[in-house]
């Protein structure tokens, strides 16, 4: 008998961490972000590891066409952070729900592809491919530089934003997650746009962007010349933008995945009692694995000393200053 996606994780972790995202079950508030732990089969290896302690995993960043990504150095360790410009290394949307998906054991956790794109018509392709697959939901990563419009990034801009989602939205049932990008002026605006346009939830935020320098050869150390800045350096931030995201998600329901620096369970319950209702965990999967269990246990004894029962009862509880 095929048993509930969430049932082992809320067993192990216990009712009060199970939750409902845009209808999915997740047994923890604890996502896997997008280019961690490549297409799932990778952290799955780890000895240790269960997705019982995991809500849903992002998968790779996937475009409708094979990718080779971007020259060495892709990764650099900063302090308090990591840079990385992988550049969307993939073998393609089809290959993935072909050959890869076939292979995910989608009775342990949830899966999410993310959905990447050089122009409109190729996220909604990439998103129709993906529909056509057992895959749970699609992140939307509008972080890539439309072509069309001189590489201007998509989601600095919230029209090209929102004119993705609604071309996704046009093309699938499945839940929408838009991952924005803190490098943009009002992302409040970007969010209520892509509600409108059709979006059911959020990624908050994306990496920030940044650049290291060899000093002896006078270069960016990063191939790309610049790249992404995650870990724990950006978390702040993140909480900020997850707070002013809240704003305008609270008035549709909309729910937000907090991530950004995220390596304990203090840090995720900053993100929950700012607005996030689950939490992303990237980075700090490179130097602790089995992160996840700590944090879920974190978690749950907060709950537990406070008296709440489910960790819903935590988001958006944020008591601001009075001025």
């Amino acid at each position: 008998m095929k048993r509930d996606p969430g049932q082992e994780g809320r067993d192990v972790c216990g009712e009060m961490l199970a939750l409902d995202f845009c209808g999915m079950a997740f047994s923890s508030p604890i996502v896997l972000l997008s280019g961690c732990v490549g297409f799932g089969e990778e952290y799955t290896r780890i000895e240790g590891f269960s997705n019982r302690h995991v809500g849903a995993v992002c998968l790779k960043g996937t475009t409708l066409a094979p990718r080779l990504g971007n020259p060495p150095h892709r990764v650099w360790e900063t302090p308090m952070g990591m840079l990385n410009a992988i550049g969307l290394q993939n073998p393609g949307a089809r290959h993935v729900v072909d050959e890869i998906l076939p292979a995910l054991d989608f009775t342990e956790t949830r899966f999410i592809a993310n959905v990447s794109g050089s122009t409109v018509e190729e996220y909604a392709e990439v998103t129709r491919i993906f529909d056509d697959s057992p895959i749970d939901a699609m992140e939307i990563n509008i972080s890539c530089p439309n072509v069309k419009e001189g590489g201007v990034t998509f989601g600095n801009d919230p029209d090209m934003s929102a004119r993705v989602v609604a071309a996704c939205r046009a093309v699938t049932d499945k839940p929408l997650i838009t991952k924005l990008s803190p490098n943009q002026t009002d992302i409040a605006l970007n969010a209520r746009l892509c509600i409108e346009a059709g979006s059911d939830a959020f990624a908050v935020i994306n990496t920030l962007m940044g650049m290291a320098v060899d000093i002896e050869s006078r270069s960016p150390v990063i191939g790309n010349n610049q790249g992404g800045l995650s870990g724990p350096a950006i978390k702040p931030v993140a909480v900020l933008k997850v707070h002013q995201v809240y704003q305008v998600c609270r008035e549709h329901g909309i729910p937000i995945i907090g991530q950004g620096g995220i390596t304990s369970a203090e840090d995720a319950l900053e993100f929950l009692i700012a607005g996030a209702s689950a939490v992303g965990v990237g980075t700090a999967l490179f130097y602790d694995p089995l992160v996840c269990r700590k944090i879920n246990e974190g978690i749950a004894a907060y709950l537990r000393r406070h008296g709440l029962s489910e960790v819903a009862q935590l988001t958006g509880t944020l008591q601001l200053n009075k001025r």
